[in-house]
C-alpha cells in the first residue's frame, strides 16, 4: 500500500456580516494510505478525452477533522485537487473516495 501525505481543503460557512454569508476554507495537513489507484479516460465530444481517476485515500484522523468530515472539500494529491466525492468514517480513520478534478 503506498503513502499519502498532502492537503485537505475543509469549507463551512460563515456570517460575516448580518446577513451575509461567505465560505471560509481551511487548509490541513493529513498522512495516511493510497488504498486504491486507478485512472480512466472518459471519451466525449471534446478534442481530447477527460482524465479521471478514481482514488481511496485512507487518513488518520485528527479532532478536526473527525468533527468537520462533512465538510471536506477536495485533496491534493499528485499536484492537483480532487473533489472528494464521499467520505466513509471508519474510526481512527477516514476513507475519502476521489473522483475528478475540483474547479474552484
Amino acid at each position: 500500500m503506498a503513502k499519502f501525505y498532502g492537503n485537505i481543503c475543509f469549507s463551512e460557512t460563515v456570517e460575516t456580516k448580518p446577513g451575509v454569508w461567505t465560505q471560509k476554507k481551511t487548509i490541513r495537513p493529513y498522512f495516511g494510505d493510497l488504498v486504491k489507484n486507478y485512472r480512466r479516460l472518459d471519451s466525449s465530444s471534446n478534442l481530447n478525452d477527460n482524465i479521471n481517476i478514481q482514488n481511496d485515500i485512507s487518513i488518520i484522523t485528527d479532532p478536526y477533522a473527525s468533527k468537520n468530515f462533512h465538510s471536506i472539500l477536495y485533496v491534493e494529491f499528485m499536484e492537483t485537487k480532487w473533489k472528494v466525492e464521499t467520505v466513509e468514517v471508519q474510526f481512527p480513520r477516514l476513507l475519502l473516495s476521489l473522483r475528478g478534478v475540483y474547479n474552484e
